[in-house]
């Protein structure tokens, strides 16, 4: 899979949620009807994955990801949270970019593969500004459509 596959207008929302648990029941809702897969069960799929330690990986970012069963594909959600929240991040602070990343028991590598793109976006400082400058759906897809694009422009002059 490439960058420009990995996101779609659709999948890039804003968000209001309280805290970590309210936000994942919230990505698991908008996940399920594209999916056909019940919210709980990706609910749960992402619960066991923050059990192993959270997926807050700093600077305000979060990747929740997990396998769930009887998904066919991978599937994600960009949501840019109205207000910070608690994630239990390893730096400590609140998040406000979410990238979830949802994969099939069999795709291991391919899901490996996303979350290292999408981890090397949404760290680079100068994108995450520009995510955090804007709520507007439409301008959050075009920067992270951007940096799909680039990355595929660069790899094909590799």
């Amino acid at each position: 899979m490439d960058g420009t596959s990995l996101i779609r207008p659709e999948q890039v929302v804003g968000l209001a949620a309280k805290g970590k648990t309210q936000l994942l029941q919230e990505l698991a809702r908008r996940a399920a009807t594209p999916l056909g897969i019940a919210a709980p069960t990706i609910l749960r799929a992402l619960a066991a994955r923050e059990e192993l330690g959270s997926t807050g990986v700093g600077r305000g970012i979060a990747l929740p990801h997990a396998t769930v069963p009887g998904l066919a594909c991978l599937f994600s959600l960009f949501a840019r949270l109205e207000k910070p929240i608690d994630f239990d991040a390893v730096d400590g602070q609140p998040v406000d970019l979410v990238f979830l990343l949802l994969t099939p028991e069999k795709g291991h590598r391919e899901h490996l593969s996303a979350l290292a793109r999408v981890s090397r976006w949404l760290r680079d400082e100068a994108i995450a500004a520009r995510l955090r400058a804007t709520s507007e759906p439409r301008a959050l897809y075009e920067v992270l459509a951007g940096c799909a694009s680039r990355e595929a422009a660069v790899g094909r002059r590799l």
